[in-house]
């Protein structure tokens, strides 16, 4: 069965709810065969990134930067993963009031710098998300879950 892993840090409520919508998407009823595991960024382990197939990533723009919670669970998680999930797919859902630029760049930079491939449409939501942005976050979390199906 393959895995999904959605490595999120969800501080505010409308970083939750957009989580809650990508959930509601990888976990559609029409979506079988695919193990979706959810973990918080400062909580997730190496091990859980080498078992993953594809990856949701969530994070909140702070100043310009992804959350030092999903920058924390890169650090801890790098070196150990380099050579082993080269070509997996995943996608980025992010919750910004201001300049989401910087922090989106990051997340794919280190993303490309482990050779993952981008497999659905960024999720950029400011303010409070709308009925369409959770309904893009939902589509990218049933996209990146029935990638895996294959």
């Amino acid at each position: 069965m393959a895995r999904l892993l959605i490595v999120h840090h969800t501080p505010s409520p409308h970083c939750q709810e957009m989580f809650e919508a990508v959930l509601a998407g990888a976990t559609d009823s029409e979506i079988v065969g695919i193990d979706v595991v959810r973990r918080a960024a400062l909580s997730v382990s190496p091990a859980e990134m080498l078992d993953a197939d594809g990856f949701l990533l969530g994070t909140p723009a702070n100043l310009g930067y992804m959350s030092g919670a999903l920058k924390h669970a890169f650090d801890t998680c790098y070196y150990t993963i380099l050579d082993s999930t080269k070509g997996r797919p995943y996608g980025l859902f992010m919750h910004g009031n201001v300049g989401t630029e910087g922090a989106e760049r990051s997340v794919h930079s280190i993303a490309g710098g482990l050779g993952w491939v981008q497999s659905g449409a960024d999720v950029i939501v400011s303010g409070k998300p709308t009925k369409a942005d959770l309904d893009a976050c939902w589509e990218l979390g049933a996209t990146i879950a029935a990638g895996l199906m294959g």
